[in-house]
């Protein structure tokens, strides 16, 4: 089975998410959050840190993790994944490396939850998990 380390970033009252460019196998032009799978042996919070390094450029320094689930896309099977909340990186802000994504936006979880093309409808019950960790982080 697959495993995927998930990163949230969170700043001032928002989530960062990206819309998976339309040549991705799966869940093309779908906002989703940041992440990718893990290689070999690799740890989670090690594919964290180097997922978002390669799709957002900056380096994770303070990060938890928050759970995850086990889904099942059609084009690539069942995947494990594992979600983690960052709240704060080296590198100044996240932006858009490689070919990943066609846009990074913040949203506020009302309007995070409120998007029709979501990857996974999972997010939402995540998102709003985390709505008073976002809220307090505000100012």
């Amino acid at each position: 089975m697959r495993e995927v380390a998930c990163a949230i970033l969170v700043r001032d009252g928002t989530l960062l998410l990206g819309r998976r460019s339309p040549h991705r196998r799966s869940y093309a032009s779908c906002w989703d959050v940041i992440g990718g799978h893990l290689e070999g042996a690799e740890r989670p919070e090690d594919a964290l840190v180097r997922e978002v390094r390669e799709e957002v450029g900056v380096t994770p320094t303070g990060f938890m993790p928050i759970g995850g689930f086990v889904e099942s896309s059609p084009e690539v099977g069942p995947g494990r994944l594992h979600f983690f909340v960052i709240m704060e990186w080296a590198g100044g802000d996240p932006e858009m490396r490689g070919d990943e994504h066609t846009e990074l936006r913040w949203f506020d979880v009302e309007t995070a939850c409120a998007l029709p093309d979501l990857a996974l409808p999972q997010y939402r019950s995540i998102f709003r998990s985390l709505e008073g960790m976002v809220t307090a982080r505000t100012g």
